[in-house]
């Protein structure tokens, strides 16, 4: 065991780190240590060799939603609360412009039709020609009535998967029809990480390899979730034993296609996606797929 340090400010500071290193507490039975780069977890160097060694292939895919486009529905508790708020601001709130010159309307008609009415006190409003405001009232309802809105649900287009049009009052996620070994699966569209990018931009390519028609919003640099699962015992080896996929998230923007160009893309609801993915990877994509 190394001596205590018994004079502090006679040492240099080489000496002292070096008495630091061999003894803590003044080496009163306490443990020898050296600090190393390898010991505190640093590694030497990160070498490519070890990258490339590593017997996981790694892929990225996008989770490209489409938020909706008009409000949902409400259920009946959120309809009685909207019932019970319009009823409280309208005993609350003040009467406006249109409302005070309907009173004004309506007291000039009384005064009309009494038998003392002077012309007069009017001040040449019989000169000129009144717009009534119960007049501008029925006018306004003549136009309302003329007004068609848009339809907000389509059946048709409900009903076909393939377009971005559809449940506009839902959110839609994007599927595609990719080729996983043997076998065609609906997958979120996805892409095998190539040496000198980084996974985002394996996101970016995967999706633009789906159409390029797609503008979408990526939301940051990093994944959202990760899927892994070892390949087949017959098709395994040293080398490859399985895949782990990051998953990206990103918003469709408002310039998109009105239909998917081909019938290998689907957009789907939450609640259908179930029926087209496998239930593991179902698990981890309903982890991060938001109900808007």
């Amino acid at each position: 065991m190394a001596a205590p340090c018994s004079s502090v400010a006679s040492r240099s500071f080489s000496q002292l780190l070096y008495c630091f290193n061999r003894t803590v507490g003044g080496g009163l039975g306490c443990r020898h240590f050296s600090i190393t780069p390898s010991r505190r977890g640093f590694p030497q160097s990160s070498s490519t060799e070890e990258r490339a060694a590593s017997p996981w292939t790694l892929m990225a895919a996008v989770c490209l939603q489409r938020l909706p486009v008009i409000t949902a529905d409400c259920s009946p508790i959120e309809e009685r609360f909207k019932q019970m708020m319009q009823q409280m601001e309208l005993e609350k709130s003040l009467l406006s412009d249109h409302e005070l010159r309907l009173m004004e309307d309506a007291e000039r008609m009384s005064r009309k039709q009494a038998d003392d009415y002077d012309s007069d006190e009017e001040e040449g409003r019989d000169d000129q020609e009144i717009m009534m405001a119960q007049d501008l009232e029925d006018t306004w309802e003549q136009r309302l009535k003329s007004f068609q809105p848009a339809p907000r649900f389509r059946a048709d287009a409900d009903k076909d998967l393939t377009s971005v049009q559809r449940c506009l009052a839902n959110s839609l996620v994007l599927l595609a029809e990719q080729q996983v070994g043997a076998e065609k699966l609906w997958l979120l569209p996805q892409a095998a990480w190539q040496e000198g990018e980084t996974l985002r931009q394996t996101a970016e390519r995967a999706l633009s390899s789906v159409s390029a028609d797609f503008k979408a919003t990526f939301l940051g640099n990093a994944p959202c979730g990760v899927y892994k699962y070892k390949l087949p015992k017959a098709t395994r080896t040293e080398s490859s034993i399985g895949i782990k996929v990051f998953f990206f998230k990103a918003i469709l923007a408002d310039s998109a296609p009105g239909k998917a160009p081909n019938s290998a893309l689907l957009w789907l609801k939450k609640s259908e996606l179930q029926k087209y993915l496998k239930p593991a990877y179902m698990m981890k994509v309903d982890r991060f797929v938001l109900s808007l």
